[in-house]
């Protein structure tokens, strides 16, 4: 890996120190390094890069991360935020890390994503490929909306409530498991449907093949906002439809030990010892 991109939360100064350093340093290794830049996506680096590192938090990640969908470069996810599910790797022996990686010593897990596109009276928009989650939420106006769910064009429910949640299994653990959503492990292939207050007590998330096509109907209430990602928003009026359905990946750069349950137990506080093998 010689071609190397180095991308920072933006206006955070301790990132942005690391990545001069970090530049420096891939470059007496014989690297060539390049900057992300840091309002926009820009597919042209992420199809010259041979691997992309992100100094931030997980929404740094994210923001990053979509341009690398369907692309040969790995990304490696430096841990400058809270909790960090996704940016596992610790900023304090980032030059090890880096070495294993430059080295060949790492292993890779695949998160895909899901394409959103939204229907209206304007016609169809694509709005992107999201990695972790859309949330369909009410929008300024307090009352509850209404909207009905459908999975390969079968009718699920109509829900009124605050809103739903559709999760990868990577986003599982963000908003969706505050939520009251289940975790659902990378490796299983499946999309969570998390509903938000719900006026029915009985509506509760349930887990889809990621296969499943889903369709999203806003059919009461003044104004409805998607959420993509928590990272950018798009209002809805009654009669929006938004249509989601499995994309392509993006490859993440893990230490041969990390392990996605010591991940679980640190991040999430989880009480207990080992005691027994």
């Amino acid at each position: 890996m010689k071609r190397v991109v180095l991308a920072c939360k933006p206006q955070d100064a301790r990132a942005q120190a690391l990545a001069e350093e970090l530049a420096h340093w891939l470059a007496a290794r014989g690297c060539e390094v390049r900057r992300w830049p840091e309002r926009r996506e820009d597919t042209a680096l992420a199809d010259w890069a041979e691997l992309a590192v992100v100094l931030g938090g997980d929404g740094t990640l994210l923001h990053v991360a979509r341009a690398f969908v369907d692309k040969k470069a790995p990304v490696l996810g430096v841990n400058l935020g809270r909790l960090g599910f996704l940016t596992d790797a610790p900023a304090g022996s980032v030059k090890d890390t880096l070495s294993e990686v430059l080295a060949g010593r790492f292993k890779l897990k695949t998160h895909f994503a899901l394409v959103v596109e939204a229907e209206d009276t304007q016609g169809v928009r694509p709005l992107g490929h999201v990695l972790n989650d859309l949330a369909l939420q009410r929008g300024a106006h307090p009352r509850m909306i209404g909207f009905e769910l459908f999975a390969r064009d079968q009718f699920v429910f109509r829900l009124r409530g605050d809103g739903l949640i559709i999760s990868t299994p990577a986003g599982s653990t963000a908003y969706a498991l505050s939520a009251g959503g289940p975790i659902i492990h990378p490796e299983v292939d499946a999309i969570g449907i998390v509903p938000i207050c719900p006026h029915t007590l009985s509506n509760r998330p349930i887990v889809l093949p990621a296969t499943m096509e889903i369709m999203l109907a806003f059919v009461e209430g003044e104004e409805a906002a998607l959420h993509l990602d928590g990272q950018f928003q798009v209002r809805l009026r009654p009669g929006a439809r938004v249509r989601v359905k499995k994309g392509d990946s993006v490859r993440l750069v893990h230490l041969p030990g990390r392990h996605y349950f010591d991940v679980l137990r640190t991040k999430l506080g989880w009480a207990g010892e080992r005691r027994c093998g």
